[in-house]
């Protein structure tokens, strides 16, 4: 078997990376060992052929995404990698406390900014990067949620450097999407890779449904028995409308798009053959801007009209809450030790990348003097888009990256290039490194729940550092050990 595991892994060399399938960590119960032999066992060739069959069945089940800036594919399936990323207990115990303390500090942030603004007045954060922001919402103002919570589902992109330190790269505090791949790709290897599979103790991943539903039940205002719950999209031609459909369908509730609700009297209600019934809860997959053509863009057809009003009157909720989007600002990001220590007394369990703030003078001039080293991000774009990753941008690259700083510098942030860790993927050339990353998402109603293991995206191109499905990039199953090995 070693010489069927050498000759498969061949081509395979991570090089100065972090590898969670070849570097041996104490609590992975031999399972990485397990799966190189299992792999062996299978063969490339039989491997590629169920990978195929793999992806017949993703576009067979419409698990699609949309990607708007290409004319000429509008719905693609996430490519998906066989080989699955491997979290240890221990590993997954630092990555769910460490979810659940950054979603706790998050909470209290918004709740500060959007009453007393004490982290303000303190001088934690500068005000014009909360007040000034275009993600803050003047409406929120004095306006209490339930069980304090603003950020109901929340997705913390979490990187591994060069030493397999856990490092976090961004938060997603307004509509977080990709959890769907996390359980279709559960299901995908259960099909396809059952041998690979067999005897490995993993942490489950099918509750996320009930937890979801159960959260948004928690936050229904009034003593409803059993409140109405919905899901809010914005329909067939979102990007995401196929994570919609599965999200509804696993709480068991209703996807309804903005026409199918009405306000009255300052309460919700949808439109059924029966006439109009009430809402309670509205989980929405649908941006501030287009909620409530009163409030924000007049314009929009995808919102509800009243919607806002209904929710300050306390007769509906919303999840997330509108103006969650200062909190995953990419600049607010940079503050967040300083939030963690401000509101809970605590270092960060999980740290952030060394980032720095452009719109700082300090910031700039080391961003500007460091270019060619640093990866220059601009604080309002989400993924991948605008990034220049300085050690590999030409000359021209670098001079617009410049130009911009320098035109407005409160847009970007800079941080270093981390080495990212990989894992083995099957490539056209076989198995080889590819760069990764992991999407936990941390579900909060009264209390915060994380799902275990969450989307590890994974760049599918060669030395690409870029992740994003909108970029190229694919998935992986990701398995946390149940321990007991």
């Amino acid at each position: 078997m070693d010489d069927e595991i050498a000759e498969i892994f061949a081509g395979y060399a991570p090089d100065q990376f972090f590898c969670e399938l070849t570097r041996s960590r104490s609590d992975d119960g031999g399972v990485p060992d397990l799966v190189r032999e299992r792999l062996a066992r299978i063969g490339e060739a039989a491997l590629r052929a169920r990978a195929r069959q793999a992806e017949t069945d993703l576009i067979d089940l419409g698990i699609t995404f949309t990607v708007y800036s290409d004319a000429t594919a509008i719905d693609r399936i996430l490519p998906f990698d066989c080989i699955p990323r491997i979290i240890t207990p221990s590993e997954w115990r630092q990555i769910e406390t460490g979810a659940v303390q950054r979603v706790t500090a998050l909470n209290a942030f918004l709740g500060d900014i959007y009453h007393d603004a004490k982290i303000i007045r303190d001088g934690v954060i500068p005000a014009d990067l909360v007040f000034g922001n275009a993600n803050f919402r003047p409406e929120m103002r004095d306006f209490a949620v339930r069980h304090g919570t603003y950020v109901h589902v929340c997705g913390i992109d979490i990187i591994r450097d060069e030493n397999g330190e856990f490092r976090i790269l961004e938060d997603n505090a307004r509509t977080p999407s990709g959890v769907s791949y996390v359980i279709e790709n559960r299901h995908l290897m259960l099909r396809a890779f059952p041998d690979l599979m067999s005897g490995v103790k993993l942490m489950p991943v099918d509750d996320y449904g009930r937890r979801l539903r159960a959260a948004m039940t928690e936050i229904a205002p009034g003593d409803v028995a059993d409140p109405q719950v919905v899901l809010l999209s914005p329909g067939i031609y979102n990007s995401a409308y196929f994570e919609h459909v599965f999200l509804a369908r696993e709480m068991g509730v209703p996807l309804v798009q903005g026409s199918d609700l009405v306000v009255e009297n300052d309460r919700v209600y949808m439109r059924t053959t029966k006439g109009l019934s009430r809402v309670h809860t509205i989980y929405r997959r649908l941006n501030d801007d287009f909620l409530d053509p009163e409030v924000f863009r007049p314009e929009s057809m995808l919102g509800v009209p009243g919607l806002i009003r209904a929710w300050r009157a306390g007769n509906v909720a919303l999840a997330n809450a509108v103006g969650t989007g200062v909190a995953d600002d990419k600049a607010v990001y940079a503050y967040m030790p300083r939030i963690i220590k401000y509101y809970l007394g605590e270092d960060p369990i999980i740290q952030n990348v060394q980032t720095n703030i452009c719109r700082e003078a300090e910031g700039l001039a080391y961003t500007l003097a460091h270019l060619h080293e640093l990866v220059i991000k601009p604080v309002g774009e989400s993924g991948g888009y605008g990034i220049t990753i300085g050690p590999r941008a030409s000359r021209a690259e670098l001079d617009a990256a410049r130009a911009a700083l320098i035109a407005d510098p409160e847009q970007w942030i800079s941080q270093p290039m981390i080495a990212l860790s990989v894992a083995p993927t099957l490539a056209d050339e076989g198995i080889g490194p590819r760069h990764l990353d992991l999407r936990p998402f941390v579900i909060t109603g009264r209390d915060s729940w994380v799902l275990p293991g969450g989307l590890t995206r994974v760049a599918m191109k060669r030395g690409s550092l870029i992740v994003n499905s909108s970029q190229g990039g694919g998935s992986k199953d990701t398995w946390v050990l149940a321990g007991g090995y």
